[in-house]
C-alpha cells in the first residue's frame, strides 16, 4: 500500500524495481542492436534501431488505455473497494486480450505503408519491413505483457514486473545469440528473440495473477468487458492514448527527416535512440510510481500525503535524469561507437547525443508532473500540453527550419526545444491549478 509509511522510502522502493525493470528491458533492446550492428552490418543496424517510433505508433494509443486502467485500479485499491476494483481488472485483461489482436493486425498489414511514409531508403527497406512484421506477428503477447505489468504496479507491486523482464532479458539475449550470431538469421532472428522473451513473460505474468492470493486475483471465467467499467477505464484512458499517437505520428515525422540524410543518419540516431531509454530510466521509474502514490492516496483521501508524494518525486526524477544525461555527454563517443565503429555513424550519434542529453531534466519534469496529473485523473491536461509541444510545434519547426536550414542538427534541437516550452506550461499549471479537484469518480 502506498498510502502508508515514510513516503520517499514508499516511492523509492516501488520505483527501483520499474527502474530496474526498464534496464533489464532497455539492454536487451540494445542487444538487438549490439548484435545486428556488429553481426550483420550497418543497414540491418539502421532497419532494427529505427523501429522505435512506428512500434510507438502503432501501439502508443493501446498503452494510453492502460494508463487509464492503472489509475483506475489504483483508485478503488486506495478505497478498499474490492468489487470495483475486480472489475475493473478483469475488463482490463479483456480489453488487452482484444487489443493484442487488433495490434497484431494492424501492424502485419500496415507496416510496409508507415515505412514508406517516413521515407526509409531502399537499401534497407526490405530488412525492414520483415523486422517489423515480425515483431507485429507478436503484438498479443507484447500487449499482455504489459496489462500484467500495468496491474501489478497499480496494486502498488513493482518486484514482480522486475523478475519477468529479468527473465524476459535473459531469454533474449541468448536467442539474439543463437539466431543473429548461430542460425544467420539477421534481422528476422533479432524480432524472433524480442517476440518469443515477451510471450514468456507476459505468460509469467498471466500465471502469477492467475494464482496470487489477494483482491486482484485473476479468474478465467470472470474475464470480461463490463461496459460501465471500460467506459470509466476509456474516459482516463483515451486522452493519454491519443497524446501517445500522436506524439508517436509526430516522431514518425521526425524520423523521416533523418532518413532524408541517408542510411548512415539513420544508423548513428538509431544507435542514439537506443541509448537515449537509458535516460528515461529515472523519467518512466517516478512517472510510473507518481501515478501509482497519486490515484492511491487520493482514492484514500490523504491529501496532504499525495502533495508531499509529488513534491519528492518530481525532484528525484529530475535530478536523477539530468545525472544520466551529463554522463551520456561525457562517454558519447565510447557508447555510440559500441554499436557501429564506423566513424560516420558514431559522428551522427555523438552529435544527437551532445545536443539532447544536457536537457534530460526538462524531460523529466514533463513526465513526472504528467504522471502526477494521470494520477489526480487529469490526463487530459498532459494531452493537451504534450501535443501542442511535443507534436505541433515540433513538427512546425522541424519542417519549417530543414528547408532553409538543411542541418540535421536542426532537428536534433526540436527535442530540447518543445521539451523545455512543455515544462514551462506543466509548472505553471501544477502552480496555480487545484489539480487535486474533483478526483472522485
Amino acid at each position: 500500500m502506498m498510502t502508508e509509511g515514510k513516503i520517499s522510502n514508499k516511492l523509492v522502493l516501488f520505483a527501483l524495481p520499474i527502474f530496474l525493470g526498464n534496464l533489464f528491458q532497455q539492454l536487451y533492446n540494445i542487444v538487438d542492436s549490439w548484435v545486428v550492428g556488429n553481426f550483420v552490418g550497418a543497414d540491418a543496424l539502421a532497419a532494427v534501431s529505427s523501429s522505435g517510433s512506428l512500434i510507438f505508433l502503432i501501439i502508443g494509443f493501446i498503452y494510453g488505455i492502460f494508463i487509464g486502467a492503472s489509475v483506475i485500479i489504483a483508485r478503488y485499491f486506495g478505497e478498499r473497494n474490492m468489487d470495483a476494483l475486480s472489475k475493473a481488472i478483469h475488463t482490463t485483461v479483456a480489453f488487452g486480450l482484444i487489443a493484442g489482436v487488433i495490434v497484431t493486425v494492424a501492424g502485419v498489414i500496415f507496416s510496409p505503408w508507415m515505412l514508406r511514409m517516413m521515407g526509409t531508403p531502399e537499401s534497407v527497406f526490405p530488412s525492414s519491413v520483415l523486422y517489423f512484421r515480425l515483431y507485429f506477428a507478436g503484438g498479443l503477447g507484447i500487449v499482455m505483457y504489459n496489462t500484467c505489468m500495468g496491474i501489478f504496479q497499480a496494486m502498488g507491486d513493482s518486484r514482480h514486473p522486475l523478475h519477468y523482464l529479468m527473465v524476459a532479458s535473459g531469454i533474449n539475449v541468448v536467442l539474439d545469440l543463437i539466431f543473429v550470431v548461430g542460425f544467420g538469421w539477421g534481422v528476422a532472428g533479432a524480432a524472433f528473440a524480442t517476440v518469443l522473451s515477451q510471450f514468456f513473460s507476459a505468460g509469467l505474468g498471466l500465471v502469477k495473477l492467475m494464482n496470487v492470493d489477494g483482491p486482484h486475483r485473476i479468474e478465467l471465467t470472470r474475464i470480461r468487458i463490463h461496459m460501465d467499467m471500460l467506459i470509466r477505464i476509456l474516459k482516463l484512458g483515451i486522452p493519454t492514448g491519443v497524446q501517445n499517437s500522436v506524439i508517436g505520428f509526430a516522431n514518425v515525422i521526425v524520423q523521416s527527416n533523418i532518413n532524408s540524410f541517408g542510411n548512415v543518419a539513420m544508423a548513428g540516431c538509431g544507435s542514439y535512440s537506443k541509448l537515449e531509454g537509458f535516460a528515461f530510466l529515472p523519467i518512466t521509474s517516478f512517472s510510473v510510481a507518481l501515478t501509482t502514490f497519486i490515484g492511491q492516496n487520493l482514492g484514500a483521501k490523504a491529501y496532504d500525503r499525495a502533495r508531499q508524494g509529488a513534491r519528492f518525486g518530481i525532484t528525484a526524477g529530475v535530478v536523477l535524469a539530468e545525472a544520466v544525461g551529463i554522463f551520456m555527454w561525457v562517454t558519447a563517443p565510447i557508447l555510440i561507437g559500441a554499436f557501429n565503429g564506423d566513424p560516420d555513424v558514431i559522428q551522427f550519434g555523438v552529435t544527437q547525443m551532445r545536443i539532447e542529453a544536457p536537457f534530460y531534466f526538462l524531460l523529466s519534469f514533463s513526465h513526472c508532473v504528467a504522471g502526477i496529473l494521470r494520477g489526480a485523473g487529469k490526463t487530459t491536461v498532459p494531452m493537451i500540453v504534450m501535443l501542442l509541444f511535443w507534436c505541433v510545434v515540433r513538427i512546425i519547426y522541424i519542417t519549417t527550419t530543414v528547408h532553409f536550414i538543411p542541418d540535421i542538427r536542426v532537428v536534433f534541437w526540436a527535442y530540447p526545444l518543445t521539451w523545455f516550452l512543455s515544462s514551462v506550461s506543466f509548472m505553471i499549471y501544477y502552480k496555480k491549478a487545484d489539480w487535486m479537484h474533483g478526483f472522485a469518480a
